[in-house]
C-alpha cells in the first residue's frame, strides 16, 4: 500500500502550474472563439475577459504592456484569434489563458481599428458639416504639412507656382509615417494656429497601404485638425484612400495635386473673368443711361408739357432739370465704376505672369513643369521658353553650376 503525502492547497496549485509552465504545447498556443464578459481595467490597464465557442468556455486576462500594443479595441461579441499561454494562477487555483496578442478573426486588427475612431469621432459630431470653415478665396499665405523629400512636396509647390504665382508658401516639414509621425504632424498643426502666420493649411502625403497611411488615422492628429481654427485641406494618398483626417478636415482632396488646386484659384482664369465682367458692366450703364435719356426727351416733347400753359412750361423745366441730374448722376456711377475696375486690373495685372515675362524675364518648361534648378534637366533635353511675345524651342548643350 502506498503511503499518501499531506500537501497544503497551495502547494497542489504551485505543483500544477510547474506542470502546465513546463508544457511546451501550453506555452504558446492560438485560440479562437468570441470575446464575453469583456472588462477593461482602466486603473490598472489589464484587460479581463472570456473566449467562447459553442460548447465551452475559457477566462482570460491581457496584462497592460500587451493590451498598449492593441491597435483597436475589443468589444463583447467580437470574433478574434488570440495566441498566448494557458497556466494556473495560485491564488485561486483557476486555469486560464494569458492572451499575449489578438487580432479579430476574418479581418484585420488596422481596418477595425479604423472603424472603430471614426464611428466614435462621428457620433460626437466632430465630422458635422455645420463646423466646416469655407477656404479663402485669394489666400496670400499657405502652409503646408508634409515630408521635405516627399512627391507630395513637389507637386504642391509646382501647381501653386503655376496657378498663383505670388502665393507665399510655408513648409512644415514633417514625418508622414512610423512611430514619430502623429507627434510631429500635431506640432505642425499647432505651429500654424499659434503663429496664425498663413490663410489655409495643405496636411498631407502621397499614397501607401493602410500601415503607411495609419498616422493620418489617429484620433489625437484627427481632433487638433477639426479644432483647428485656420480652414485645412487634407490631402492624404490616392483618390481611393480615406483617412480620418480627411473627414475631420474642412475640405478633403483626393491627392496632394488636387488639394493645391483647392487651395488657389487659376490667376489667369480669373483676369479673364474680371475682364469680362468689366466690358458687361460698363455696356449695362451705358445703356441704361441712353434708354433714360430717351425715355425723357419723349416726355418734353409731348404735347401736354409743349403747350403755352406756364404751369407746364415750369413742369418741363423742372423735367429738364431732373434730366440733367439723373444724367450726371449716372455719369459719375459710370465714372466710379471705371476707376473701381481700373484699380482691380492694376492689381490683376500685377499679379499677372505675362506682366513678369514683360520685364525681360523667361519661363523655362520642360514636359510642362517649369524648370527651377540645373537638376530639373539634362544636356540634350528640350528646352520651351516662354517670353513676353512667343515661344523658344531649345536643346540644352551645357549645364553650368
Amino acid at each position: 500500500m502506498v503511503a499518501l503525502s499531506i500537501v497544503t492547497i497551495s502547494q497542489l496549485n504551485f505543483y500544477v502550474k510547474s506542470l502546465m509552465d513546463d508544457d511546451e504545447v501550453l506555452n504558446h498556443i492560438f485560440l479562437s472563439g468570441e470575446i464575453s464578459n469583456l472588462i477593461d481595467h482602466y486603473r490598472s490597464g489589464h484587460i479581463y475577459l472570456s473566449l467562447k465557442d459553442d460548447k465551452a468556455v475559457i477566462k482570460c486576462v491581457m496584462f497592460a504592456g500587451n493590451a498598449l500594443r492593441l491597435r483597436f479595441k475589443p468589444e463583447n461579441g467580437m470574433k478574434i484569434i488570440a495566441s498566448g499561454r494557458v497556466s494556473v494562477y495560485e491564488a485561486t487555483g483557476q486555469y486560464q489563458f494569458y492572451i499575449e496578442q489578438m487580432q479579430p478573426d476574418g479581418i484585420g486588427d488596422l481596418t477595425v481599428a479604423y472603424e472603430q475612431i471614426k464611428a466614435k469621432l462621428e457620433s460626437e459630431g466632430l465630422f458635422d458639416s455645420s463646423k466646416k470653415q469655407p477656404l479663402p478665396q485669394l489666400p496670400k499665405n499657405i502652409g503646408v504639412i508634409t515630408s521635405s523629400t516627399g512627391a507630395a512636396r513637389r507637386d504642391i509647390e509646382q501647381i501653386l507656382a503655376r496657378r498663383c504665382p505670388l502665393t507665399n508658401v510655408l513648409l512644415y516639414p514633417a514625418t508622414v509615417q512610423g512611430d514619430k509621425a502623429v507627434p510631429e504632424l500635431i506640432n505642425a498643426m499647432n505651429y500654424f494656429n499659434n503663429n496664425n502666420n498663413v490663410d489655409v493649411i495643405i496636411i498631407g502625403r502621397g499614397g501607401g497601404s493602410i500601415e503607411d497611411l495609419w498616422a493620418f488615422n489617429d484620433e489625437s492628429l484627427a481632433r487638433t485638425v477639426a479644432n483647428s481654427h485656420i480652414p485645412v485641406i487634407s490631402g492624404v494618398g490616392h483618390e481611393t484612400d480615406f483617412t480620418i483626417c480627411d473627414f475631420a478636415a474642412d475640405m478633403r482632396a483626393p491627392t496632394p495635386s488636387a488639394a493645391a488646386e483647392l487651395a488657389v484659384p487659376d490667376m489667369l482664369k480669373l483676369f479673364d473673368d474680371l475682364n469680362n465682367i468689366s466690358f458687361t458692366l460698363g455696356y449695362l450703364i451705358k445703356n441704361k443711361i441712353s434708354s433714360e435719356q430717351n425715355r425723357i426727351k419723349a416726355l418734353s416733347t409731348s404735347r401736354v408739357l409743349s403747350s403755352d400753359l406756364g404751369f407746364i412750361q415750369n413742369l418741363g423745366i423742372t423735367i429738364d432739370n431732373m434730366s440733367n441730374r439723373l444724367g450726371n448722376s449716372f455719369q459719375h456711377q459710370l465714372h466710379e465704376h471705371q476707376l473701381a475696375l481700373s484699380a482691380l486690373s492694376a492689381k490683376l495685372n500685377v499679379l499677372s505672369p505675362l506682366n513678369i515675362l514683360s520685364r525681360g524675364y523667361a519661363i523655362p518648361m520642360i514636359k510642362d513643369k517649369p524648370v527651377k534648378t540645373i537638376y530639373d534637366v539634362s544636356v540634350g533635353d528640350n528646352l520651351e521658353i516662354t517670353l513676353s511675345k512667343g515661344k523658344l524651342d531649345c536643346v540644352i548643350n551645357q549645364i553650368k553650376e
